[in-house]
């Protein structure tokens, strides 16, 4: 028998991203499930496959909600109940997504696990010294820039001296020429 909602104009269209919500939500229940079994770099990489998957859900839901509105009223009334389903059991996989990405431990191993109250713990040694390191790069990268900007002002400097020079050199030369021509005139007039 029929889904008596298949047989309304709007809803042929709405059943059929339903049932593709079902299947995406199936394979994406499949990927959460073994992403509990993994850890490290597959982890991740079924992390964002399930990325994927419930992006691909989202959107499906968002077709579903667009279709819902040219459903019949009548005929609306028994899908809004199956919608409100499906995005609850969407929502559920996402906070199921989100807890399994964020488990650092699983998907990072045992490399990142530091131990503050143990004086021989490698990694936090390496980490300390590795950020000791990278301030002092910034330290110097700091100085450099520095250096760089007052190596600036000081050419801006020197170029302005100069063209200063140059100013007065030609208003020397100008004097000068003016006074010896002016001299010529005198030894004329006498």
């Amino acid at each position: 028998m029929s889904n008596p909602l298949d047989t309304d104009a709007g809803s042929e269209l709405f059943s059929s991203y339903e049932a593709e919500l079902k299947l995406v939500r199936a394979d994406l229940s499949q990927k959460l499930d073994q992403i509990t079994e993994l850890s490290g770099e597959p982890r991740k990489s079924a992390v964002r496959l399930a990325e994927r998957s419930l992006e691909e859900a989202q959107e499906l839901l968002d077709q579903m909600r667009i279709e819902k509105q040219n459903i019949p009223t009548r005929t609306r009334t028994h899908i809004n109940p199956r919608f409100r389903n499906h995005e609850s059991d969407i929502d559920g996989l996402k906070r199921k997504l989100k807890s399994l990405a964020s488990d650092r431990s699983a998907l990072f191993g045992s490399r990142y696990t530091d131990d503050p109250s143990n004086p021989h713990d490698e990694q936090l040694e390496q980490r300390q010294q590795l950020l000791s390191g990278t301030e002092r790069l910034d330290r110097s990268s700091q100085r450099l820039k520095n250096s760089q900007r007052i190596a600036n002002e000081t050419e801006g400097i020197g170029r302005d001296t100069l063209a200063d020079l140059q100013v007065q050199r030609e208003t020397i030369q100008h004097t000068r020429a003016t006074m010896l021509e002016s001299e010529g005139y005198s030894i004329l007039a006498s």
